[in-house]
Parts: C-alpha cells; structure tokens; sequence
C-alpha cells in the first residue's frame, strides 16, 4: 500500500513539472529569423570569429571560408564528456572522409587555455583526428552561435548556417550532401 500511495506521488509530482500545457502543439516557439542577416540561425550569415587552435595558429572562420578548396565547415562544441566523445568518434570515421573538402572544428569551449584545450585533445585520443581543435576560451563563439553541448553548426562556403542543432549523425549527413 505504501509503494502504491510513492508510486501515485511520484507520479503527480512528475507532472507537476509539465505546468499547465500537458499537451503541447509541438510548433515551434522560436521567434522567426530573417534570412540573409547574421545570427546564429539556419538560413542567417555565420557570425566571423578569429580563435586560436590547438596549436596556437590563428583561425578565422572567414578567411577558411574564402579557401577555393573549402565548400563548408562544420562546428562542434564539445566539453570532452563520453558524448561528445561519441559523436566525435562516428563523425572521425564516418563522416570526415566522406566530405574532404568541408572543415571540421571541434570547438572546445571549456577549456581556460590553448594548452588545456591541446591536452584534452591528445587525452581525449582526436590530436590528428581531421578535427582542427578551436580554444573558446572566453566562450565567444559558443555564445555567439547559441551552443550547448554537442551542438553541431554546418556553414556553407557563402557563409550561410545550414545547420544549427545537437548533433545527428543522419541529419548532418543530409546536409553536408546538399552542399553546393
């Protein structure tokens, strides 16, 4: 009888959580962009930013961009947790080969120091990766971009956001396929 009256707590006290809408519309609430604008926001223009990777070379997201060999990038922002260890292992072995002309930066956003960020790189087994490692130190470019943890940003080489999300594996394949 006690379990049951937990059980019935439990339950209600989960619900309490919801609020008041316990049947949401699934629409999206974010408010409308507009494209062509700079913002972190999928049909917006990547905001620039100059950071320092790995190994102390100076990187602007613009200047790789103007790179004729260069169709994309993609960002992702790990805090080097056992996720993000993950999708950074499948998008290694399965997707930087496929895509040799796009970019991939694995932004570390954690890290205080460009030496910090090296070593979690070379801990974390990605020194050689195909993953340029960019240090955000003061967490600029996470704010800039909206991040959160395994967030994942596709730009084109227009500089154009395609893709603006937590990493997945298939919708990130799309994406960088439909890269001109």
């Amino acid at each position: 009888m006690y379990f049951f009256r937990f059980l019935v707590c439990l339950v209600l006290f989960a619900l309490a959580g919801c609020g008041t809408d316990l049947a949401p519309s699934g629409a999206d609430q974010r408010p409308s962009v507009q494209c062509g604008t700079t913002g972190p926001q999928v049909c917006q223009i990547a905001p620039d930013f100059t950071l320092s990777d790995s190994l102390g070379n100076t990187v602007t997201l613009s200047s790789v961009l103007s790179s004729p060999t260069t169709s994309g990038v993609v960002m992702y922002f790990t805090m080097w947790c056992s996720v993000c260890s993950t999708d950074m292992t499948l998008m290694r072995d399965w997707i930087i080969p496929i895509y040799p002309h796009v970019k991939f930066f694995a932004v570390d956003y954690v890290s205080s120091t460009v030496s910090q960020a090296r070593s979690a790189e070379i801990d974390n087994g990605f020194d050689g990766s195909g993953f340029t490692v960019l240090a955000d130190t003061n967490r600029d470019v996470y704010n800039r971009y909206n991040a959160t943890m395994a967030a994942t940003v596709v730009i084109d080489r227009n500089g154009v956001i395609m893709m603006n999300e937590n990493y997945k594996s298939a919708k990130l394949q799309s994406v960088l396929a439909a890269l001109p």
